[in-house]
């Protein structure tokens, strides 16, 4: 399977959060839309770093509740990892557990295009064993 295909599945909404907005402002972003990372971005297509909860966790405990005032460029990662629609899920997949992150933009064309967490990943995979399951168990009594 294809990560566009996840994409296509999922949609292609991306919740972005400009560098300069507040640690506060990102902890309503990913309350809101019920997600555990957010792609910074100053127009929403080119990135300029990524922020999860454990990012946000790490530096709290660092430099102590001030962060929540402090721009989320002062948070973010910066070394973003991105993969393209046509690349394949099962190498994601490896390179997201050997790395251990949980989410990666989607990019064509140097833009932005979709986002694939983790769980997307898990799914795909599991919905490709149920179809082979489902081919077996329909050769075998068919």
């Amino acid at each position: 399977m294809l990560i566009g295909t996840i994409v296509q599945g999922k949609g292609a909404h991306v919740v972005t959060v400009p560098p300069d907005a507040t640690v506060t402002d990102l902890l309503s972003l990913l309350a809101e839309h019920n997600i555990g990372a957010v792609v910074v971005s100053a127009d929403g297509q080119a990135i300029t770093g990524i922020v999860s909860e454990r990012d946000i966790v790490r530096h709290l405990h660092m430099r102590g509740g001030a962060v929540l005032a402090e721009p989320v460029s002062s948070i973010m990662t910066v070394e973003v990892r991105t993969c393209g629609p046509d690349e394949n899920v099962d190498e994601l997949r490896k390179t997201m557990t050997v790395h251990r992150f949980r989410h990666v933009p989607v990019v064509q064309d140097g833009r932005l295009i979709g986002i694939v967490s983790i769980g997307d990943v898990v799914k795909s995979a599991i919905e490709e064993l149920e179809t082979e399951r489902a081919h077996l168990v329909g050769y075998l009594h068919g």
